[in-house]
Formats: C-alpha cells, sequence, structure tokens
C-alpha cells in the first residue's frame, strides 16, 4: 500500500503577522492587507500599492547578525519554517534528521540583494561587492540557511516554478515521503519582491491593478471590474510526515494529503490558455492520484489572482471539470492578501488546512459585479461553515506552469 502523507505543521510570514491562527481569524473577518506602499518612494509608479509586510522581526527564530545580513525572502522562509515546526510541536532532538528535508522554492530569489549588488557595482566599483551577493541572491539558499539552523540532512533543494512554486514543492516533498527517501518534510515557498524594481517589472508587465485610491478594494477576484493583481510576499510552510512516523511520534494531525498533479499550458510566456486546458490537467491528475472523482471536492481555493484573463481560465476549467458538482464552495484568499508570488501556494494551502481544521470558509472580498462564468459556484462575501469532505488548491505560473494539490481531514 501506498504511505499516507499527513499535515502536522504548519508556520507562515504574511502581511496579516507570522501566527497561523491570528492569520485565519483575519482572513474569515474579512480584512484586506492591501495599502499605499511604505517601503520605497513610488509616487511615479502607476501602482503605489501592495499586501506589503511592514515592521517585520525575525524575533529570535534567526541570529541576529545573520538577519541583518540576509535578503527578506531567506528570513521570511527560515522564520515559516522554524514556526511551522514549533506549531507541530516537534522536538527536532527527537527525529532522526537524516530522514528529514527541505523543499521550499522562491520565484524571484533575492531581488533586493541582487538590485542592491548591481547598484554598489556601478557606483562604487567591483572590489565593493558584498562576498554575500551570490548565496543570498539565490533561490535556493532559504532552504539551504534552514536546514543549516535545524540540522535537517535529507533531500533539500528549491523548484522555481513562479507563482505555482509552491505546490510544486508540496507534491515535490510529499512524494519523497511516499518513496520513503524521507519520513518529514518542509515545504512550501517564500518571496520578497515588493522592491522598486520588482513592483516596476510587473508594472512593465502590465499585470498589477491601479487601483490606488482604495487600495483594499484593488484586489477584485472575479469582479468586472478587476485591472490586475495586487502583490504580496511572505512564506508558507508545512510540516509533511508519512502517517506511521506522526502517529508513532504522538502528533497532532490537521490534515491528510491526498494527492498532487503538475502540467504545463506549453502556450505562451504570461498567458494561460482561455480554454482552461492545462488547468484541467493538473486538477484531474491530482484527482487521479487521489482517487477521487470531481464529485469528492466540496472546496476549492482556487488561484484566481484578479487578472482579466487568469480569472476566467480558471473558471471556464473549474466549470468544465466540476460543473455537475453542486455541493462545491469555492474562494480566494488573495482577495485580502494580494498575490505572494512563489509563497501563494504555501500560505494557501494553510488557509485550506484551517478552513478543513475550524470548518469555517473564509470569505472572497470585492466580487460586487461577478463574472457570468462562476454562477452556479458557491462564492460568499462572508465566512460560511462548511463541513469539508476533500479541498484543492490550485496554482499557476508564468511560464504555463500549473499545480493542484488535495487535502482532507484525517480520518484514521
Amino acid at each position: 500500500m501506498k504511505k499516507r502523507v499527513v499535515v502536522t505543521g504548519m508556520g507562515l510570514v504574511s502581511c496579516f503577522g507570522n501566527d497561523v491562527d491570528l492569520f485565519y481569524d483575519k482572513l474569515l473577518a474579512g480584512d484586506s492587507g492591501v495599502s499605499h506602499i511604505k517601503g520605497f518612494p513610488c509616487d511615479d509608479y502607476s501602482t503605489k500599492i501592495a499586501a506589503e509586510i511592514k515592521d517585520f522581526d525575525a524575533g529570535g527564530y534567526i541570529d541576529k547578525k545573520q538577519a541583518r545580513r540576509i535578503d527578506d525572502y531567506i528570513a521570511y522562509i527560515m522564520v515559516a519554517g522554524k514556526k511551522a515546526l514549533e506549531y507541530g510541536g516537534i522536538d527536532l532532538e527527537a527525529l532522526n534528521k537524516k530522514r528529514c528535508g527541505i523543499v521550499i522554492g522562491s520565484g524571484m530569489g533575492g531581488m533586493s540583494t541582487f538590485a542592491k549588488g548591481v547598484e554598489t557595482l556601478n557606483n562604487k566599483g567591483v572590489n565593493r561587492v558584498s562576498p554575500f551577493f551570490v548565496p543570498y541572491i539565490l533561490s535556493n539558499m532559504g532552504g539551504g540557511l534552514l536546514g543549516i539552523d535545524i540540522g535537517f540532512m535529507g533531500p533539500n533543494y528549491s523548484i522555481s516554478t513562479a507563482c505555482a512554486t509552491a505546490n510544486y514543492c508540496i507534491i515535490s516533498a510529499a512524494d519523497h515521503i511516499i518513496a520513503g527517501d524521507a519520513d518529514l518534510m518542509l515545504c512550501g515557498g517564500g518571496e520578497a519582491a515588493i522592491c522598486p524594481i520588482g513592483v516596476g517589472g510587473f508594472i512593465a508587465c502590465k499585470a498589477l491593478s491601479q487601483g490606488n485610491d482604495t487600495p483594499e478594494k484593488a484586489s477584485r477576484p472575479w469582479d468586472k471590474g478587476r485591472d490586475g493583481f495586487v502583490m504580496g510576499e511572505g512564506a508558507g510552510v508545512l510540516v509533511l510526515e508519512s502517517l506511521d512516523h506522526a502517529k508513532a511520534r504522538g502528533a497532532t494531525i490537521f490534515a491528510e494529503y491526498l494527492g498532487g498533479a503538475m502540467s504545463c499550458d506549453a502556450y505562451h510566456m504570461t498567458n494561460p490558455r482561455s480554454d482552461g486546458e492545462g488547468a484541467i490537467m493538473s486538477m484531474n491528475g491530482a484527482l487521479e492520484r487521489a482517487q477521487m472523482t470531481p464529485g469528492d471536492i466540496n472546496y476549492i481555493n482556487a488561484h484566481a489572482t484578479s487578472t482579466v484573463a487568469g480569472d476566467l481560465a480558471e473558471a471556464h476549467a473549474m466549470k468544465n471539470l466540476f460543473d455537475a458538482n453542486k455541493s462545491l464552495h469555492i474562494n480566494s484568499t488573495k482577495s485580502m492578501i494580494g498575490h505572494c508570488l512563489a509563497a501563494a501556494a504555501g500560505i494557501e494551502a494553510i488557509a485550506t488546512i484551517k478552513a478543513i481544521t475550524t470548518g469555517v470558509m473564509h470569505p472572497t472580498i470585492n466580487l460586487e459585479d461577478p463574472e457570468p462564468d462562476i454562477a452556479g459556484f458557491g462564492i460568499s462575501d462572508t465566512a460560511e461553515k462548511v463541513s469539508i469532505t476533500a479541498a484543492m488548491s490550485n496554482s499557476f505560473g508564468f511560464g504555463g506552469h500549473n499545480a493542484s494539490v488535495i487535502f482532507a481531514p484525517y480520518t484514521g
């Protein structure tokens, strides 16, 4: 029999803080984390808003000297990873660390570090470039430094598939457990791209909302008035374990991972396939790996970024696959925290699992004039009690990368 994989810890860094339960309370209340950017002057930017992390404090989770040096994306991953272990009540010294690994990715890596390094090179010369420049821009260094700190010696690498990164990492980490390579894995994603070049680059792509006058209303998935996504940042990390290992140490089990799948649109660098075929493939593949049918899913945490093309492509895909499922509830976490890029799927997996454990699904805010394509789907603007039998979380990224994962209540 295939090894069963369970979720025994969750940790995050977000615009709503670094506490999983308080984060979910904010989502249930329908609060928005979107505001005017404070981290750098952006008066001449067409987009001046983001779901920015303000006053971040590593709070004893990272050595003070190291915390001053490392890129924010690394700090977010290290804090989220350690908080996931803490949330799961895991005693590091009781683990066989040779059987524990990390798969945590980033799409942009150390973007601020890179930009500052180029500025130093141009203005002060090559001899003033930091010796930490290369290590701190690498997208694998969040998981690498986390592994050094906690001593995990099993599989440790990063995956970079843009906004689908964290789901790819979750699937890969689970597969290591199923294959017998590890007993416990930390997995997810982290991103810190709300910086001058990061925001400027997405403006150049014409991808961002310009809802500067009312930031809290700018992220509006599936609404006819949407005009692009709102950038977010942070990290979301899960602890996955084999069921046998979790039971042997008396772990609290928050959910069971049932399966996940990936696909590629093979279509366009930034635009999704309008027919949603790639998204259908990843969702259907996840169902097949979980040995489930579309009727078995009653909750989807959608990718739903608030872009004109992306929202409709995902809606078409869901309609194609789940049209006969009248018990389906759908929401978008990004309506409140923006699009956290490589961290999005990690943070949204946590929102999905919290919906399972609490029996309450968070609202989708700012959906005032819905697209007709989502008619019939259960999308609420208030928190809603739902007894979740199985939940799917979708994540799709630039380059045509698609990934879907399925979680369910652990029933023994």
